[in-house]
């Protein structure tokens, strides 16, 4: 896999990577996101001790500049989850199932120099990748709807829908559509987020050669 940016790749999330994860979180997220939700390096080892193909890092040279992490869940679990900690159970990811039909994509980040340059869209064909190699039903995940913070005359529903007709643009959610994922609606309460008003929206992409997606 290419980026736009010389000399980006993607790559497995190793242990050696760990640190620069870690530093990665406080320039993606910064506040009013609270750093208490930023992965630490005993999370971060836990997905690799659990799910260690599920977690990636994008690298320029030997320096960390993106990453991306995630869990398998059942089908049941990911049609049941109303947020994010229910989605995974918790940053430990005690909800992973080996067998699961769905990919969850629990957090993506680039570094902000290396941003617009195809970084995080090579992050998502890597997941969309792993589900059809590995014959699961779906990617999914909820993720933040920031600029919301710019339009709170408007229901979360309303800007939701704004976004995904093209009316208004959200730095998260518009690349995300663009990705090929469909939004699902909104999930409230979903995690702290002052921005989004602790909210999220939530996304599917589905394997398009999954049978039970054909057979729909």
């Amino acid at each position: 896999m290419e980026a736009s940016y010389p000399g980006v790749r993607i790559s497995p999330m190793g242990e050696e990577h760990l640190d620069g994860v870690v530093e990665l979180q406080k320039l993606v997220f910064p506040p009013p996101f609270s750093d208490e939700l930023h992965w630490d390096v005993e999370y971060l080892q836990i997905h690799l001790d659990v799910f260690p193909e599920g977690q990636w890092v994008a690298l320029d040279g030997n320096s960390v500049i993106g990453s991306c992490s995630n869990c398998r869940t059942s089908e049941e679990r990911w049609k049941s989850h109303r947020n994010w900690w229910e989605a995974v159970d918790g940053p430990s990811i005690q909800g992973f199932d080996p067998n699961g039909s769905t990919l969850y994509g629990m957090d993506i980040g680039v570094h902000p120099k290396y941003r617009q340059q195809g970084i995080g869209r090579l992050f998502y064909e890597r997941r969309f990748l792993y589900v059809e190699e590995q014959a699961m039903t779906r990617f999914g995940t909820a993720c933040r709807i920031p600029d919301y913070s710019h339009h709170r005359g408007l229901s979360l529903e309303a800007y939701v829908e704004g976004v995904v007709e093209e009316r208004l643009t959200d730095r998260t959610l518009t690349p995300l559509l663009r990705y090929g994922l469909t939004c699902l609606g909104v999930k409230r309460d979903y995690l702290p987020d002052p921005e989004s008003d602790d909210a999220a929206a939530g996304l599917e992409w589905l394997n398009p050669f999954d049978v039970k997606v054909l057979g729909q």
